[in-house]
């Protein structure tokens, strides 16, 4: 059985990771114009997304360690992107 401290370390470190995706979009949108239609689009779109693949996935059986690690990836994905 795998350690809880890790599971509890990764929902973590991706529960900061997303505050830190929240402030860069809304830094994003307050610019204005078309990059922020465009985030804003692409940040709806990528939430139903998310929520439809996390759901399908548990459904299909797997555990919630792995549809964490997989919406973890997404968000870090997010953060690197927004940084630049």
């Amino acid at each position: 059985m795998r350690n809880y401290w890790s599971y509890w370390s990764e929902f973590g470190m991706m529960a900061i990771e997303a505050q830190t995706v929240v402030g860069l979009r809304m830094m994003k949108l307050a610019q204005g114009g078309a990059g922020a239609q465009t985030e804003a689009v692409r940040m709806i779109d990528e939430k139903i997304h998310a929520g439809q693949r996390a759901i399908l996935q548990t459904m299909s059986g797997r555990s919630p360690a792995s549809v964490l690690k997989g919406v973890h990836q997404k968000v870090r994905a997010n953060r690197k992107r927004l940084a630049r």
